[in-house]
């Protein structure tokens, strides 16, 4: 049975917090051995002011798949029908998206990038977890094969951790709750 989530989560997940109370959160917790991270996750963002904050969700994001060290699925979204695909973020046009964000946020966006996961979809690993030092903790991340992105996993509890995506080129933190599938 998954532990009650925590107060300070749960106010978060009702309302966005400033970058710096995210992150003094996120420093508090300790870091996460890649034994613990290994397993199936249901992601949610964590508001904080980023221009990201809720457009995963918008696009149908599901979470991430740490099978092993090295077969890791980091995007998986929800189709029309109700499945999970699994999408290799190398096919994503990352650096554009930063640039058109205000695009990514008109409604007709998120239904053509669900038509297009068959066009995204992979059932190769682009990911991989390792124990990386950030923000003065050793905790196991996921760093993406071909994308300058590396997940900060920080443990909540057994069945829950704190994400803090590393984005180059996007200085604000960009937060997310990983909660463990059964």
């Amino acid at each position: 049975m998954t532990p009650r989530a925590p107060d300070w989560l749960c106010r978060w997940r009702e309302a966005p917090l400033s970058p710096e109370e995210g992150l003094a959160l996120f420093d508090a917790l300790p870091g996460v051995p890649i034994a613990s991270a290994i397993g199936r996750w249901r992601g949610a963002g964590l508001g904080s002011g980023n221009r990201l904050d809720g457009l995963l969700e918008a696009f149908g994001w599901h979470g991430k798949d740490l099978r092993t060290e090295d077969d890791v699925a980091p995007l998986l979204f929800r189709s029309f029908g109700g499945g999970i695909r699994t999408v290799d973020p190398a096919r994503l046009p990352l650096g554009l998206a930063l640039r058109l964000l205000p695009v990514l946020r008109n409604p007709l966006a998120p239904r053509l990038f669900r038509l297009s996961l068959p066009l995204l979809a992979t059932s190769a690993p682009a990911a991989r977890v390792r124990v990386v030092e950030h923000r003065a903790v050793a905790s196991a991340a996921m760093i993406y094969d071909r994308q300058p992105i590396i997940d900060h996993f920080r443990l909540i509890d057994r069945d829950r951790m704190l994400g803090l995506m590393d984005l180059r080129g996007v200085p604000e933190p960009f937060f997310f709750l990983l909660e463990r599938e059964a």
